[in-house]
């Protein structure tokens, strides 16, 4: 069985990407197809065979692929994937709209229905006058992600409420497979945990759905300490919101991580996320996490187990759950027992059962 993973950019490391490094530990053979490919900004890669799409070859295009919303969908297009027993897209854009011969099984590992033309469109487009210059693009990239979105013969969805959008959007029903952690990367100290007083936020801070901003908003009225791990484009406009207690500690590496993680006294989670990597891996180093009550927090937290959740998303709701918070009502065991079941080796035989039984299926269809 020959198989190909695409993804839309590789220039970035984040949740998706530690997916697709679990990916290439089952089928190390299978080369990576993308839009755009920076290893200066995605070094994690150098692992895989790596096919970039002649959009790389544009001019900042491997930093700014935004700039080229409209070539997105032809630069997957253009990819001959001829000879291929199995293609995997992993996506939450235009790898999806990949074509594949017939005798080709094409299983989509859904992040989300494309977040910016659908379920988070205001977000993105705030600015009405923005919103009204750009009307024409994001009614094409529409256009074409309803028709990219048929393409796909198996759709596999990372939690039940990315599984609902992809009904909605695309009407198309999924199976959820809740992407991977690592339990033996991501663990407790050797002996008693000890924490220390402050409250950890890890993000990319280049998206306002994040809502970083709301989370500083509400540390600079709590006076709290709280770190910040992550960098993105807003850094500088949330560092200037912050007070003295607010602390960037900018990108860190896996193991600088793990040991914020494991003495923090709880995972800041503000946003409304597809899933989140974040607080299973602060779980599973044995620390609680406080989030928004909504998306895929509802399904990798436990209330009043492994967490606390605030509604709504306002700055008054998560003081006021932070002043209520008391990390001594939190048993370690009992956080790292639910990121347990998220185990990537758990992920790695759900999804090669589920590829070589849908390949099976799939082979006896052109089978005379």
């Amino acid at each position: 069985m020959k198989i190909a993973l695409v993804y839309d950019r590789v220039n970035k490391i984040g949740g998706a990407e530690r997916v697709l490094e679990v990916l290439h530990e089952i089928w190390p053979k299978a080369p990576l197809y993308t839009a755009v490919y920076n290893p200066q900004t995605a070094p994690w890669a150098k692992k895989f065979k790596v096919v970039p799409s002649f959009l790389n070859c544009f001019p900042f295009a491997k930093t700014k692929h935004e700039a080229y919303p409209w070539l997105t969908p032809l630069a997957f297009e253009s990819f001959d994937l001829t000879g291929f027993d199995v293609v995997i897209s992993v996506t939450s854009a235009g790898a999806k709209g990949i074509i594949t011969r017939p005798e080709t099984l094409h299983i989509c590992y859904c992040l989300t229905p494309t977040r910016y033309l659908w379920s988070g469109y205001k977000d993105y487009f705030r600015n009405k006058i923005f919103r009204f210059l750009t009307k024409p693009i994001v009614g094409y990239l529409r256009y074409w992600d309803k028709i990219a979105a048929q393409r796909p013969d198996i759709y596999l969805a990372i939690s039940k409420n990315v599984a609902t959008r992809i009904k909605k959007y695309y009407g198309k029903k999924a199976e959820v497979v809740y992407p991977p952690i690592d339990t033996k990367q991501w663990k407790m100290e050797n002996g008693k945990q000890k924490t220390e007083a402050y409250f950890l936020l890890v993000s990319r801070l280049d998206f306002g759905y994040k809502r970083v901003d709301l989370a500083i908003e509400a540390f600079n009225k709590l006076g709290l300490p709280l770190k910040i791990i992550g960098v993105g484009s807003e850094l500088g406009r949330l560092k200037k919101m912050a007070k003295r207690n607010i602390e960037f500690l900018g990108q860190l590496t896996d193991r600088e991580l793990l040991s914020y993680y494991q003495k923090c006294q709880a995972l800041i989670f503000p946003q409304e996320e597809d899933f989140g990597l974040t607080p299973l891996e602060v779980q599973a180093c044995g620390r609680p996490v406080i989030a928004y009550q909504a998306g895929g927090a509802l399904e990798s937290v436990i209330e009043g187990v492994s967490g606390r959740f605030f509604y709504p998303q306002t700055k008054e709701a998560l003081v006021g759950t932070v002043k209520k918070f008391k990390p001594e009502n939190f048993d370690s065991v009992n956080c790292r027992k639910n990121a347990i079941k998220f185990d990537k080796k758990l992920f790695k035989q759900k999804i090669k059962d589920l590829v070589e039984e849908a390949w099976q299926k799939h082979q006896n269809t052109f089978s005379y």
